[in-house]
């Protein structure tokens, strides 16, 4: 949480600069994340009298009190990024050093966090990392016993025990981070089931190495790896379940790049059917046909919903309409998917020519297709294509923005989610029904609106796992605009009202008795969204895979009922 909201504040300021923009040291101990933020044009402050009076953020670790003032006085504007956790270390260490209490802190004494936190020491405080340490440790009139926030939890009980027995009047506060704990705790129990564990986060972050060293003393094989590039795939050869545990500083998307790497290890060069099924899915995925199979799935089952009968001319318009938005918003939007998929990013890259051929072609065949059922659904899906194109181009002259920040319609918070699920919702439901009605009626507003509904439950998942990506380009969607538990709630109420608005929309006459049965899509998109938030599969290309059949299902639902009913 900590390291999450320091990254959050960091590339808040960098996204909207007004003047320069500095860190107070390495925010954080990884890489990935210091790259990422010096192409941004954030600076490592250095030395503070030579540098240019900016924004300065004081890194998750914290630092100590004289640090902050003396850049207040300097003329910089402080914003303290310190994790939350450290900071209820630095209040109990302050409280009981101005009682005139010695403290004494378990951890790393050249750690960034130590060294902040013995600043509130009032020059009374040691560190300790040892139990051979203690001996040296002098006897104190009263003291306190504090840990550094990512101090392994076994090590400190010990010597906490140690303390206690030696010095019984000292005060022992566990300032352990709690999140800390249960990593420490999950590691000790994932090494009982797994054959290998591999850590990801920078060599140089304490919390990442002990991670590492705990595995190693479970008697598991464990490997300690920065990105998927360190992966040595003959170390884990012949290894059937491997473990993946990461540092509190390293970024989702370097552990995303390595668990998709070892979802794609067992097939890279194999012959068979399951590495054959597993290449054939991926493929589907990456090139967005399977996304395409789904919208022409939903536009199938919406006929049967409102009573029509389908067609291949709608259900292909809705399949090559998607298609051709999909790819063509991927290549305008290249920047999150290097970090949110960067093995979409990746692909994109090596079958470029390919791709922008299929969205110029699929985009041609699906508007032929809306010619020939009549002037309404042409005119309607050329103007969604013209503005599906213009979602990430700056539409507005010069510096002109509306409200004073959207240039683009990219910008507008939430906008991609709102505007997948009307342009499906339109192409799906509205475009076939004005080929049979001579005008929309409030069934096809009760079809479209709930189809709309279905199509923002699953943008907005996909939004979820892509937030980090989204936050460090500055896009705005639901969940950095919400939050991630308020979207997930908002999509569990959303998915309750679809299920109890069928029976009404059936009572009312607005939709078939096929309602019902549709009714099981909204119940597998509520399983996959309990398989996301209880962690039951990490949102990776198997993951990608089972959202996105969600309408192919739709498709399968509603074959079947036309097959039974004749």
């Amino acid at each position: 949480m900590g390291v999450r909201r320091a990254v959050d504040l960091v590339l808040k300021a960098a996204n909207t600069p007004k003047e320069p923009l500095y860190t107070y040291g390495p925010l954080i101990h990884n890489p990935q994340i210091i790259d990422l933020l010096e192409q941004k044009g954030v600076s490592v402050l250095t030395d503070p009298s030579s540098a240019e009076p900016g924004t300065v953020l004081i890194r998750a670790h914290g630092v100590p009190p004289h640090v902050k003032d003396s850049l207040g006085k300097m003329g910089f504007t402080v914003v303290d990024a310190t994790c939350p956790r450290v900071i209820k270390v630095q209040t109990i260490i302050q409280k009981y050093a101005q009682q005139g209490y010695h403290t004494i802190i378990v951890g790393d004494k050249n750690h960034p966090e130590v060294i902040g936190l013995l600043g509130y020491t009032e020059s009374r405080g040691i560190a300790v990392n040892r139990l051979e340490d203690i001996p040296t440790v002098p006897s104190f009139n009263k003291a306190i016993v504090v840990a550094q926030t990512t101090q392994d939890s076994h090590v400190f009980s010990e010597m906490a025990s140690v303390f206690s027995a030696r010095f019984p009047q000292y005060k022992i506060f566990n300032t352990i981070c709690d999140s800390t704990i249960k990593r420490q705790l999950e590691i000790r129990e994932m090494a009982k089931e797994v054959d290998a564990i591999i850590v990801v986060g920078g060599r140089n972050s304490g919390n990442t190495k002990r991670l590492a060293q705990i595995g190693k003393n479970s008697g598991v094989p464990t490997f300690h790896i920065e990105t998927d590039a360190d992966l040595d795939p003959s170390l884990i050869e012949g290894m059937h379940r491997i473990g993946i545990t990461a540092g509190a500083s390293t970024p989702t998307w370097v552990t995303s790049k390595v668990f998709k790497a070892l979802e794609n290890l067992p097939h890279e060069g194999k012959i068979g059917w399951r590495s054959a099924i597993h290449k054939i899915q991926r493929t589907l995925l990456l090139s967005n046909l399977y996304v395409s199979l789904g919208a022409g799935c939903l536009s199938f089952a919406c006929a049967v919903l409102l009573g029509i009968k389908p067609t291949p001319s709608t259900v292909l318009m809705a399949a090559f309409y998607v298609l051709s938005m999909h790819i063509m918003n991927r290549f305008t939007n290249k920047e999150a998917k290097r970090y949110n998929d960067p093995d979409r990013a990746r692909f994109d890259e090596k079958f470029k020519g390919l791709l922008l051929a299929m969205s110029i072609c699929s985009g041609a065949i699906g508007l032929s297709m809306a010619y020939f059922l009549g002037t309404k659904p042409f005119v309607s899906l050329l103007i969604m294509s013209i503005m599906g194109m213009l979602y990430n181009v700056k539409v507005l002259p010069g510096n002109i923005k509306i409200f004073g920040r959207f240039q683009k319609i990219k910008d507008i918070p939430g906008s991609k989610t709102f505007l997948i699920a009307a342009a499906w919702g339109v192409v799906a439901v509205i475009l076939p029904a004005l080929t049979v009605f001579p005008t929309i009626n409030a069934s096809i507003i009760f079809v479209f609106i709930w189809t709309a509904v279905l199509v923002f439950i699953r943008s907005a998942i996909f939004d979820i796992i892509d937030t980090q990506g989204d936050r460090i380009v500055g896009q705005e969607t639901l969940p950095i605009v919400l939050g991630e538990k308020r979207t997930l709630c908002l999509l569990k109420i959303l998915l309750a009202l679809l299920i109890v608005t069928v029976p009404a929309g059936y009572a009312l006459g607005m939709v078939s008795s096929f309602g019902f049965a549709m009714v099981l899509c909204v119940l597998y998109l509520a399983g996959v969204l309990m398989v996301y938030e209880r962690s039951w599969m990490f949102p990776g290309f198997r993951f990608e895979f089972l959202v996105e059949s969600s309408f192919v299902l739709s498709g399968l639902i509603a074959s079947g009922w036309i097959f039974m009913t004749g």
